[in-house]
């Protein structure tokens, strides 16, 4: 699998010409969704989801398909025929890979808020997105994307959850809060504390695992 590193929480998976893109938000590339017909959404806020930009890549693309919680499906009723609604626990297929949905709430950022729906994403069992939360699947992942920095984070709960999950690799996403020096500092920890290999993949480049 080759995964390119777009803005902020956004990634582009790649296997044997199939591709399939995560949380392309308003910090990411429009670029990432060239000539894509799958789009995992963990939810609905912007920095996930840059509507604007899907409704111009289902425009190229009529076939468009986004997997969206019914919960964010509400939020983004543009997305009309395009959303596909996924749930918790379920199974489906997307470009060929395989998707388990886990998760299911957002991390709280202050007095229950935002109290949105967040599903994050495990691709053919090997990679997961948890989009904003911390949620720790059941199942084993070998490539873990980690976030970096938001209001509902503090560093020592992204070491936490890394070593929870225990994967193989991880890989910082959801960053673009974050200037060269906290992204310098939290690489130092990951790499000092994280337990696992891990590596930041420079934005619009790739990594093969």
């Amino acid at each position: 699998m080759r995964l390119i590193k777009y803005g902020h929480a956004c990634v582009r998976l790649e296997t044997d010409g199939r591709v399939l893109v995560i949380d392309p938000g308003t910090f990411s590339e429009a670029e990432a969704l060239d000539s894509v017909s799958d789009v995992l959404l963990t939810h609905e806020h912007a920095d996930h989801v840059d509507l604007a930009e899907l409704l111009a890549a289902r425009k190229r693309n009529p076939g468009l398909r986004v997997y969206l919680s019914p919960q964010a499906a509400e939020q983004l009723p543009e997305l009309g025929d395009a959303a596909v609604l996924v749930e918790s626990g379920q199974r489906f297929t997307a470009a060929g890979f395989t998707v388990d949905v886990v998760g299911g709430a957002h991390a709280e950022v202050y007095d229950g808020l935002p109290g949105c729906a967040n599903v994050g994403f495990v691709v053919d069992g090997d990679l997961y997105h948890p989009g904003d939360s911390l949620f720790v699947p059941e199942q084993p992942v070998t490539t873990l994307l980690v976030p970096a920095a938001a209001p509902w984070l503090k560093l020592g709960e992204a070491l936490d959850f890394v070593r929870a999950v225990r994967p193989v690799r991880a890989f910082p996403i959801h960053d673009a809060f974050l200037n060269e020096l906290g992204r310098d500092n939290f690489d130092g920890w990951m790499d000092f504390k994280g337990g696992t290999e891990y590596v930041r993949v420079p934005l619009g480049e790739s990594v093969t695992f």
